[in-house]
């Protein structure tokens, strides 16, 4: 069960080893554009092409897609950035179900937990397995595998990496359960922090905070939703920075060149390479420059 482009390495990861995949379990498609042109969903997209059943559930707790899921009477159910499973269905299968995360539970419980990471200036993350409870996230873990947050990681770049070492996990997972050859380690919750949904406040970029806390901020939310400013009324996004440790500036001052654009912040300042202008495409800062005045 799975959605986005996230999922799908596990799905693939599942699809070419031994294990059978009874269904697929995806969101509705939608209607999107102005053309109004239906859309599915990355994994429903895999399973059409490698003739996998595909269910797309309005509501996860009607009659007839739980008797669905109970005829195909799966021995695992295995679910990777889908929406919460009532009990119904997650206790159908002989094996139980489990879920992959993408962090190291019980840090940064919630719906986005590789922003977060980023936001917050961790040094490491990884992923998780852990059984289905009722309470979200919560689960015994079946294993963990750590991987470095660089410098240069943002969002995008950590998501993919993220999404593959989870997909070796799930099959590694799989393999375990099969086998009954795991020990479900009890996630200890007085260690546990949210990973809350990102909203669009949270991307406006408060000047007045260290660079180093605003250049995570931008890595957090980039390629999206992307952090911003108001400029002259214009809504600016930033997609990548770097501190400055060199320039003097009083937070918000902005200082711009024909090749530079620096911003002062809290502490330091921000040097900014890639950004984009409400209603335009994303670009350098020098194709930037070349058509908007900061002055």
């Amino acid at each position: 069960m799975g959605t986005p482009e996230f999922a799908v390495p596990s799905l693939q990861k599942i699809y070419s080893s031994r294990h059978k995949i009874s269904a697929v379990v995806t969101a509705p498609d939608k209607e999107r554009g102005r053309g109004q042109k239906v859309s599915v969903t990355p994994v429903k997209e895999f399973a059409v092409n490698n003739s996998i059943p595909v269910f797309q559930p309005e509501k996860l707790k009607d009659p007839a897609f739980i008797k669905s899921i109970k005829n195909f009477a799966p021995d695992l159910i295995v679910v990777v950035a889908f929406r919460i499973l009532p009990r119904e269905v997650f206790l159908i299968p002989k094996f139980g179900s489990f879920n992959l995360h993408g962090s190291l539970l019980p840090k940064y419980r919630g719906a986005a937990p590789i922003q977060w990471a980023i936001i917050n200036g961790d040094k490491e993350t990884g992923i998780t397995t852990f059984a289905l409870e009722d309470k979200v996230d919560t689960g015994n873990c079946f294993l963990q595998k750590k991987i470095s947050i660089l410098d240069e990681d943002n969002f995008g770049t950590l998501h993919d990496k993220l999404s593959l070492l989870g997909s070796d996990a799930v099959l590694e997972t799989i393999d375990m359960i099969d086998k009954k050859n795991y020990v479900l380690r009890k996630q200890d919750d007085s260690q546990a922090t949210p990973a809350p949904k990102i909203t669009k406040e949270l991307g406006l970029i408060d000047w007045s905070k260290p660079a180093r806390v605003v250049n995570n901020l931008i890595r957090g939310l980039s390629p999206y939703p992307g952090a911003y400013f108001i400029h002259k009324d214009k809504l600016i996004k930033v997609y990548k920075s770097s501190v400055d440790t060199n320039k003097e500036l009083i937070p918000g001052e902005i200082y711009s060149t024909k090749d530079d654009l620096i911003i002062g912040c809290g502490t330091n300042s921000l040097k900014i390479s890639e950004l984009q202008l409400e209603g335009k495409k994303r670009m350098p800062v020098i194709e930037f420059l070349r058509g908007f005045n900061f002055t």
